[in-house]
């Protein structure tokens, strides 16, 4: 058995398509048994970066190991102890739940010893006892998904990786979803998961916030949150558009975003709160509520972006790029 430290490992990994740059120098590093999210809209390069991980897809530079294996060097070593799960994993609907996992534990070459029982287990876990029997087409969304995460880990692996595996799932569902992925990493399992749900970056150990290829923090959550300077307010008020732009006008206001019906400001200090609300009086704006808050993962990723951007746009030219900060922020949202 491979000795390793880190269940992935990576070191300036990069992959390009001609001249797009779709991962650039990442580095991070998973211990055993921890939860890692790659947090981002579409577009940020998370997908590309398992997929590397995954020996399905070689880099263009840089380096990486995941279960001390080399991604480039031995990649069908790799294939063969991890699981992996994304919003399209390939269920048949023909077959039942029950030959679905009895068909994937083939495939993973699960010794025929041990199928019956690796089955059994995971149909219990997963709460599919009583779905067994039922054709996976007939399953719901919820059901085919615990279904899906079932056939992942049929071989046991040390090694989870979970690409966007909760898109178009319920809330609900998807809070079961992660209690059966926290059961895992308490027994060992190490899991790297992409997300752009914000809710569901909060179950990670560590998270790892990417935007355009690039990793521009990573932390665990409460420190990403204690990192955002300055201080956070949410208010209600109308109109919501302009009080925005006169915000954003202010030296005081360090970041002014839309969230929902209200707007989260983040100031300069909290002694700024007075002067702004008494511009926004002097405006017509009428303000309802107003309170000081704690900050969200997502008041961090639109601080991040924009600093990200600002210095951009201080080195070079960033006309071009194929991801608006609104279309970053509406696929976070989502």
């Amino acid at each position: 058995m491979n000795n390793y430290t880190h269940a992935v490992e990576t070191h300036q990994l990069t992959k390009h398509f001609s001249d797009f740059v779709a991962v650039d120098a990442v580095d991070f590093a998973i211990p055993k048994g921890e939860i890692f999210g790659l947090l981002g809209p579409n577009g940020a390069g998370k997908t590309t970066t398992i997929r590397m991980l995954c020996g399905i897809m070689k880099p263009s530079a840089g380096t990486a190991t995941v279960l001390g294996h080399d991604i480039s060097r031995d990649p069908e070593a790799i294939k063969k102890q991890i699981g992996y799960m994304s919003q399209r994993f390939s269920l048949y609907n023909d077959l039942t739940a029950f030959e679905n996992l009895q068909f994937y534990a083939a495939v993973y070459s699960v010794p025929r010893s041990e199928r019956a029982k690796n089955i059994t287990e995971l149909i219990e876990i997963s709460g599919l006892a009583d779905h067994r029997n039922e054709l996976t087409r007939n399953l719901s969304g919820a059901w085919r998904q615990r279904l899906a995460l079932a056939c992942a880990i049929v071989h046991k692996p040390p090694m989870l990786f979970l690409d966007e595996a909760t898109a178009g799932v319920d809330p609900v569902s998807r809070r079961e979803f992660w209690d059966l992925i926290y059961d895992m990493a308490g027994q060992g399992v190490s899991v790297l998961a992409t997300t752009h749900y914000m809710d569901e970056a909060e179950y990670c150990n560590t998270i790892g916030m990417m935007y355009r290829g690039e990793l521009i923090a990573i932390a665990e959550p409460d420190e990403l949150r204690a990192s955002l300077p300055g201080t956070l307010i949410q208010m209600e008020c109308d109109p919501i558009d302009r009080a925005q732009a006169i915000l954003d006008a202010m030296p005081e206001t360090l970041e002014a975003s839309v969230h929902g019906a209200q707007l989260h400001i983040t100031l300069t200090d909290a002694k700024s709160i007075k002067k702004i609300t008494r511009n926004l009086s002097r405006n017509q704006i009428q303000v309802s509520y107003i309170e000081e808050v704690q900050p969200s993962l997502e008041d961090v990723f639109i601080a991040l972006v924009s600093e990200y951007r600002l210095k951009a746009e201080q080195d070079s030219d960033v006309n071009g790029q194929d991801m608006t900060d609104a279309n970053a922020m509406e696929e976070i949202r989502k």
